[in-house]
């Protein structure tokens, strides 16, 4: 299989697209509300990507509760954001919820739980998608969201390695450079390195790398992802499209494999960047 796991352009699988999967098998697809309207809409175009995708290949949707979410009402029930969840039970229950709805709905796999600190002061693109600033917290309520999520069969994906929380910019908008990281940034992910996946920050860690964000970093996955924090589970980017960073999708792909990144995720959908970065990684 290619290491990449790619957007689609609509609700449903085109020809063009269908054809570009029989020929370089990506890893897998991710969808987003642009792919999803009804649960038998769904359904058809879940059974036309395992037709058209290698066999064991993921298929990811962005579902975390609270504002991220792509599986909505009326068709799917809410979940709250993380942020207001205060037990380790209710996490676990969150977690189940979760992992039944996008399992249900077809979905191997789900972007969550985001285990980035809730940083006063800090950009809102994280906000309450955090559970709380206080790490110890973080990490186990954020471990039991994770066991929920694979308690229903589903591979849950710890995000944004190794912290997001202070960045002061939405990396989605622009790069967002810090300091430093704490040890208490780190914590929740050394307390969960042994989940399978992970998925990177797009973010300057200056006393680190002051060049590259830690998705195109191998200091940064070398020294502190597989080093300090000792994640040796499948590290996949952060979507390549996101306007922190800058390049070709073709290069930008090249570059967090290059780093270290075992996926490389590409999410617009758009065809020609799908097919750049499946040909720049065959």
């Amino acid at each position: 299989m290619t290491p990449a796991i790619l957007g689609i352009s609509g609700p449903a699988l085109t020809p063009q697209e269908r054809a570009l999967f029989l020929a370089h098998r990506p890893r897998g697809v991710i969808l987003f509300s642009r792919n999803i309207e009804t649960p038998a809409q769904l359904a058809a175009l879940m059974a036309d990507l395992r037709a058209a995708l290698p066999e064991g290949a993921v298929l990811m949707v962005d579902q975390e509760g609270g504002r991220v979410a792509r599986l909505k009402p009326p068709h799917w029930p809410a979940l709250p954001a993380v942020g207001t969840l205060r037990t380790p039970e209710a996490a676990f229950a969150h977690g189940r919820a979760l992992g039944a709805m996008v399992r249900d709905a077809g979905f191997t796999m789900t972007a969550a739980p985001v285990l980035d600190l809730r940083v006063s002061g800090a950009s809102d693109v994280i906000g309450d998608r955090a559970i709380t600033g206080d790490p110890e917290t973080v990490a186990l309520l954020g471990g039991e969201i994770a066991r929920g999520i694979l308690a229903e069969g589903v591979t849950p994906v710890m995000k944004h390695i190794p912290g997001h929380g202070r960045a002061l910019v939405d990396s989605h908008v622009a790069l967002p450079r810090v300091p430093a990281l704490s040890d208490d940034d780190l914590l929740p992910f050394i307390r969960n390195r042994h989940l399978p996946w992970a998925m990177t920050a797009h973010v300057v860690y200056d006393s680190i790398d002051p060049a590259r964000p830690g998705t195109l970093s191998p200091i940064v996955i070398r020294e502190i992802i597989r080093g300090k924090i000792g994640f040796t589970g499948t590290l996949v980017s952060d979507d390549l499209a996101m306007g922190a960073l800058s390049g070709t999708p073709a290069e930008r792909a090249r570059a967090a494999l290059a780093a270290g990144c075992d996926v490389a995720l590409y999410c617009p959908g758009d065809f020609a960047g799908n097919q750049a970065v499946l040909e720049a990684l065959a």
